[in-house]
């Protein structure tokens, strides 16, 4: 059984134009002790997939109109917020893409990640301080003993994002959920964030859902990767069948996007692009979300919307490409 198994999850937001369909009908699944890549470009609905599962939108705007999302087989869906306190943290770990915004300014980092091992666990303070202090040595920063009573303002951008690393671990959780944690760093702390996220995901077990749009990325760190476009999941497999055997136009187009050294030594050529935008999902039109965008577009790619079917073994895609269907 699936550590977790989002299936049919569609999560909308009421705005003055209409009902915007953020994520819809997103089917993902996450083993236990497995890095889950969700790759796809911003605005596509990778980050409300993820903060859904622990309701951590706003709700108003946003809702959850159906679907399930079973969590050690059970629904997280009807739980009220101060059910999911019980889960959040414990449980299921969030590492939030901008930690400056994230981080409370007023409170220093020893508190901030003292407060869910006292909110979870039975210790007191002066153990949960020491927990911490042990967290902080865990995600390498230097004398932890001092900067525990540091504010976030005192540390540097990677530095933050190692203390929000160790305030989604503190207790330890089965899953860490972690939000395009490497976006505002340069590229030499990008490799060292995720080099500790590896480590730390070896060391404690856990499973981890890594969203980016950075397929160097997916590249490096995923066992399968799901790629989502418009709020739907256009494809997912294993990361080594995705990038030998890409069959959907999108993700060829995601994968062609990328610099490749090695060749560009040899030969100097320009970054293909995807032409167009992502689409805006207010009243979005029938058929295939990303014909408009599409070099092999048909006619019955703006009539009928693709079903997610299985290519391969472990490899789905929604595209009519080959559809004897």
């Amino acid at each position: 059984m699936a550590l977790l198994d989002i299936r049919g999850l569609k999560t909308h937001f009421i705005t003055d134009a209409g009902v915007l369909q953020a994520v819809d009908g997103v089917d993902i699944s996450i083993n236990r002790g497995e890095t889950l890549c969700v790759v796809g470009e911003s605005g596509c609905g990778k980050t409300v997939t993820a903060m859904s599962i622990l309701k951590l939108i706003a709700m108003p705007p946003g809702r959850i109109v159906a679907g399930e999302i079973v969590f050690e087989g059970r629904d997280l869906v009807p739980l009220t917020s101060n059910q999911l306190d019980d889960i959040r943290a414990k449980e299921i770990g969030f590492i939030f893409q901008e930690p400056m915004t994230s981080l409370n300014p007023v409170l220093t980092i020893g508190e901030q990640i003292a407060e869910s091992l006292r909110r979870h666990e039975a210790v007191t303070k002066k153990q949960a301080l020491e927990r911490t202090i042990e967290m902080l040595k865990l995600v390498q920063i230097p004398n932890a003993e001092g900067r525990v009573h540091h504010y976030p303002h005192q540390f540097s951008g990677g530095m933050r994002q190692r203390v929000m690393i160790a305030m989604a671990l503190a207790c330890r959780p089965k899953l860490v959920i972690a939000d395009e944690p490497t976006t505002a760093l340069d590229v030499t702390i990008q490799a060292q964030i995720l080099d500790l996220l590896q480590d730390m995901k070896e060391r404690f077990g856990m499973a981890v859902m890594l969203i980016t749009h950075a397929m160097g990325v997916v590249a490096e760190t995923a066992q399968r990767v799901v790629v989502m476009y418009a709020g739907k999941v256009v494809e997912e497999a294993p990361v080594d069948e995705l990038f030998g055997n890409p069959g959907h136009p999108y993700t060829q187009g995601l994968i062609r996007s990328i610099p490749r050294i090695d060749l560009d030594a040899q030969h100097k050529t320009r970054l293909e692009t995807i032409a167009g935008s992502v689409p805006i999902l207010i009243n979005p039109t029938p058929g295939c979300r990303f014909a408009p965008r599409c070099r092999h577009a048909m006619s019955i790619c703006a009539e009928k919307e693709p079903r997610l079917r299985e290519i391969a073994p472990g490899h789905r895609m929604a595209c009519h490409l080959g559809d004897a269907s």
